[in-house]
């Protein structure tokens, strides 16, 4: 006897009311997970390195955790005899609970990839005064009014083109001061990875040093190659392309590369990235344990 494939509405229809509501409720989380723009499927500015799995949080020593990422960082400044690099902690899918241990270890800077969820946490009453954000995912140009409300966002760390420049820019027009802003460089040449072309750079700095008032041009950002990454020995060209890059830039501006600041460097290369003279250094995994799937 041939098998009969019944219709998915037939079989909705004859659920019971709670088996017709929970039917309904995964066809429209589906959906949802489908259309929504800032997906966790799609790739964001660090989901590139790190892991996938997940860890229980209340499994996860912050304290021990960021203890032992500073202890490295010393280390190879001491090596080099460079000056400490800022530590951003990538707390994106993390519960506050634990952006607040991290807070209460003296770590006042903080990453996130997602608008909505910076949106969420930046508005919670437990978040202090003095805790800044970054933010270091894939923006879309709809969302730059929403990150103009987030309270204590220092840094966007992924400008990548004019067109969004320009919408930060108007977005931010009503704030004090201007936003402090990174041009994200696909240094690798990957096809999935966000950021602008490193010979296209010069002109995208040009518009937003000369022609954004409501932005402060404040550096480079890179993800490199993941490869290169756990490659700790080998000699990463993706960090100095970066390098490469800020010399063009801030010769095009009549400026010192040091008036540029360089974020590059994470989980698994941020001690590389120091040596060659990282100034902002984004952990995660390090910190938080293995990313939270949403």
């Amino acid at each position: 006897m041939p098998t009969i494939l019944l219709p998915k509405c037939f079989l909705v229809r004859r659920c019971c009311r709670s088996g017709y509501k929970m039917a309904s409720s995964l066809l429209s989380t589906g959906a949802n997970e489908v259309s929504s723009s800032e997906s966790l499927t799609s790739v964001s500015a660090t989901e590139t390195k790190e892991s996938s799995s997940t860890e229980d949080p209340a499994s996860v020593n912050v304290l021990n955790n960021l203890d032992l990422v500073r202890q490295k960082i010393s280390a190879a400044c001491k090596v080099h005899s460079i000056p400490e690099p800022r530590l951003v902690a990538v707390s994106k899918t993390k519960p506050l609970d634990l952006i607040l241990q991290a807070y209460a270890a003296g770590q006042h800077v903080f990453g996130e990839n997602y608008v909505q969820e910076l949106e969420v946490k930046a508005a919670d009453s437990r978040i202090p005064d003095d805790l800044q954000w970054h933010f270091i995912g894939r923006l879309q140009s709809n969302k730059c009014n929403t990150l103009a409300r987030i309270r204590n966002l220092a840094v966007v760390e992924t400008v990548s083109s004019e067109k969004l420049a320009r919408h930060l820019n108007r977005s931010f027009r009503n704030h004090e001061t201007p936003l402090r802003v990174f041009i994200q460089v696909n240094t690798s040449g990957e096809e999935n990875k966000a950021g602008i072309e490193p010979e296209k750079c010069e002109e995208l700095a040009s518009v937003i040093y000369n022609e954004c008032d409501h932005l402060k041009l404040a550096g480079l950002m890179t993800i490199g190659l993941l490869d290169r990454s756990i490659k700790p020995d080998d000699d990463n060209i993706d960090f100095h392309t970066l390098l490469d890059v800020r010399e063009r830039v801030a010769a095009s501006l009549g400026v010192e590369p040091s008036f540029f600041e360089l974020s590059m460097g994470m989980s698994s290369d941020f001690e590389q990235a120091i040596s060659l003279g990282s100034t902002n250094v984004r952990v995660g995994s390090n910190i938080f344990g293995a990313r939270i799937n949403k």
